[in-house]
């Protein structure tokens, strides 16, 4: 009798899913940049209703090839507020759907291709120089890796036919709870079920396990990939937090709600399952077959059975996750940046885009309370004002930061062009916020400290000239968040009114020159300081309004 290999099977096994694990990583990270922004355009837009959203989200999982990707996205997306929680449970139950689309690839007897997939896919990506071309290239790379690795993994099983001690295992092994539990905590540790689902099917082929075996295993890794979602949505915010927790709540309802009937389900998936041409070869190429045809049957029958039920499961899971008070010292923080979203830059833009928009609104705040607090010799107020500036710097290098990472990314040149543009804005709005803080607020303490007073007239005048300015500083506000080009045009429209307004103030104060008040030189010179600097701050609106056609000079 020939002696058992320990060594060889665990290494082969062990080698085999890191070629797995590698390969779907090379091709999530492909595809991720090949349809990155056709991905962010589809999760933004197509969750109009239920059914819209299950679609949305089996494409999406069809494309990145893992639920557990789908719903970290999603927890990130929420954190953003590109989507509401509610809008995200009919994505997830899509997910669980677009897992499936892997496993039925497995499930071909393909593996024959895997090492000229992995020869074309390198020589594509290694020679090519254009982006696009070198991510496909990888693309192939990648799928021929999951194929070999499920080879190998395959391979590796083999000897275990023979030998009575797994049987042993086996027998000690039948039952469905045990088998659901052994296939969550892998998934869970691992964190894919894909592999975990490939690896049954790669058992199930062999005659390793039964096949009711096998669908107690894909139905446990359903359960254990919730792990990555839930360790994404530590410190999000709680939309994000529920979100996966939804995940959790569906995927173990479903779960618990098959276990008595897996021999029904297997029954169904095999009245389902074609036989013949283009299954492969033998008894357990249709085993693997039917494996994954159970796994599909199990996913778009549990999201049929709850998809009428989204709102119920909103409430549950808001009583099990309720809102916490508002934690005042995060106001320092990022609201709406994810570094989970890096790695796929096009889902970056939009949380940076509502970063920088809420940069904006706080630029704005400091200008609406500044020249009010000059006029009205408000010293705690411009005090308070000088004191926001702190909290913008903050914001303003957060951003920057974050937009610098994305930039480093491979990705699009109109994702590169969207975000270089969001970094401009940015600069511009610290510049403004610097205007406020170094140069206005120092006139203003500096006209209460030594006066004079503006005499009313002027005050009108000025305050008249900062209503303008800040109407085209709100309209910067609006096109950072929205690239809105109305709000460019009445910018860019407001010019000659600005300058009228600056020439008539202009002319009042060298006429309050000649009352023969001992201050009127320092008054004077102060009143034109402070239109000089708002000045500055429409120029930098300007600027901001010219990104709408790409002009950043």
């Amino acid at each position: 009798m020939v002696e058992f290999d320990h060594t060889a099977l665990w290494s082969n096994l062990v080698g085999g899913l890191a070629l797995f694990l590698l390969g779907m990583d090379l091709l999530t990270r492909a595809l991720r940049q090949v349809a990155g922004y056709r991905m962010r355009a589809i999760v933004s837009k197509l969750t109009t209703n239920r059914l819209t959203g299950v679609a949305t989200g089996a494409v999406v999982t069809g494309v990145v090839n893992s639920s557990s990707v789908t719903t970290v996205m999603l927890v990130s997306l929420i954190s953003a507020g590109v989507i509401s929680m509610s809008q995200s449970i009919s994505l997830i139950m899509g997910a669980n759907i677009g897992t499936t689309v892997t496993v039925q690839i497995i499930a071909f007897k393909v593996t024959h291709f895997a090492l000229p997939m992995v020869a074309i896919g390198f020589a594509v990506s290694y020679i090519s120089g254009h982006p696009y071309i070198k991510q496909c290239g990888a693309m192939v790379m990648g799928l021929g890796l999951v194929f070999f690795g499920m080879m190998v993994m395959s391979d590796a099983m083999m000897p275990l036919r023979d030998h009575p001690p797994f049987y042993d295992l086996m027998v000690t092994l039948d039952n469905s709870l045990l088998l659901v539990l052994i296939g969550a905590v892998f998934t869970g540790i691992i964190q894919t079920s894909s592999a975990t689902v490939a690896i049954a099917v790669a058992m199930g082929g062999q005659g390793l396990i039964t096949f009711e075996h096998a669908i107690a295993i894909a139905i446990g890794a359903n359960i254990g990939t919730c792990v990555t979602a839930l360790l994404a949505a530590i410190g999000k915010p709680r939309e994000a937090q529920r979100a996966a927790v939804v995940h959790l709540l569906f995927n173990t309802a479903g779960a618990l709600l098959w276990i008595p009937f897996i021999h029904q389900l297997g029954i169904l998936a095999t009245a389902i399952t074609p036989a013949g041409v283009g299954l492969g070869d033998g008894i357990n190429a249709v085993n693997a077959r039917h494996i994954a045809n159970a796994h599909t049957v199990f996913n778009v029958v549990n999201t049929i059975l709850f998809i009428g039920f989204t709102a119920q499961i909103t409430r549950i899971v808001e009583w099990l996750v309720p809102d916490k008070p508002f934690d005042r010292s995060f106001v320092t923080k990022p609201f709406h940046l994810d570094e989970a979203l890096l790695t796929t830059p096009a889902f970056a833009v939009e949380p940076a885009r509502r970063e920088v928009a809420r940069l904006g609104k706080n630029v704005a705040r400091m200008f609406a309370s500044t020249v009010p607090a000059i006029v009205n010799a408000d010293r705690r107020e411009l005090r308070a004002v000088a004191e926001m500036q702190y909290f913008v710097d903050v914001m303003h290098g957060q951003i920057v930061d974050y937009l610098r990472k994305a930039t480093r990314t491979e990705c699009a040149k109109s994702v590169e062009s969207n975000l270089v543009q969001l970094m401009h804005i940015a600069d511009q709005f610290a510049h403004m916020a610097t205007i406020i803080e170094s140069n206005l607020v120092r006139v203003g303490l500096q006209q209460i400290h030594e006066g004079p007073r503006f005499v009313p007239a002027t005050r009108k005048l000025i305050s008249g000239y900062h209503r303008r300015v800040y109407k085209t500083l709100n309209g910067a506000v609006r096109v950072a968040r929205k690239n809105d080009e109305e709000a460019a045009a009445m910018i860019r429209d407001y010019q000659d009114e600005i300058s009228q307004y600056a020439n008539r103030t202009a002319r009042r104060a060298m006429r309050n020159l000649q009352d023969g008040h001992p201050g009127r030189l320092q008054r004077y010179r102060q009143g034109m300081e402070i239109i000089e600097h708002m000045t500055r701050i429409y120029d930098h609106c300007k600027r901001i309004a010219a990104t709408v056609a790409g002009d950043h000079h």
